[in-house]
């Protein structure tokens, strides 16, 4: 969660095939629900429920809010969070924890829905999570790193196809505006085309 001080958030973000070795530890992945009230030119309104217990396959028949509803009970932490645009990695986020059975209950009640698994691990001197997304979304898989400043430097392992940083297609606001199912396809074909990409504005990158 963004520190009440600083409402920023720094990270880079790639797209990935598979779940890397790394984040095979043991530890159970958390189940997140989430709604966008607000979804437009990179300014966002969430809503998100979070389970550490419930256990879901994240595939492309999912219904978020099914998924809710028959977990309901597991639904222990909770937040409202309000997104500026990314810019170069930064990016402003306001969240505050709420109350699960109230957010529940917003997310079942309006927005756009997401529905996606968060694996997480320290590989090297950063921590990084991996979402692996259902619904409409599956089977898209992004791996991001975030530090308390702007991530400069970076060892890239090699579970990151390509970086995904600033392409606001790929952030949850605009999954949930336009879901990767919809434009996979093309995404592919850039990929084929162009070959992996990785931003050079950020320092040293460290390819392994």
């Amino acid at each position: 969660m963004a520190d009440p001080m600083n409402d920023f958030e720094y990270e880079r973000r790639f797209f990935c095939r598979d779940m890397p070795a790394a984040f095979d530890d043991g530890d159970e992945p958390s189940l997140i629900v989430q709604s966008y009230y607000v979804h437009d030119g990179g300014y966002a309104l969430r809503v998100r429920a979070v389970s550490r217990t419930a256990r879901v396959a994240m595939t492309p028949d999912l219904d978020p809010i099914d998924v809710l509803d028959a977990n309901r009970d597991s639904f222990r932490d909770a937040f409202v969070t309000v997104k500026g645009p990314s810019v170069g990695g930064t990016r402003y986020e306001a969240e505050r924890p709420i109350d699960a059975r109230i957010a529940t209950e917003l997310i079942r009640r309006g927005g756009s829905t997401i529905i996606k698994t968060r694996h997480a691990a320290w590989i090297g001197e950063d921590g990084w999570c991996v979402d692996v997304f259902g619904g409409a979304n599956a089977p898209l898989m992004v791996a991001t790193v975030r530090r308390p400043a702007p991530v400069t430097n970076l060892r890239i392992p090699k579970f990151c196809v390509t970086e995904i940083t600033d392409q606001a297609r790929f952030g949850n606001d605009g999954l949930a505006a336009r879901p990767f199912g919809e434009w996979r396809d093309d995404f592919e074909r850039e990929l084929a085309e162009h070959g992996p990409q990785f931003q050079q504005l950020f320092g040293r990158n460290r390819l392994d």
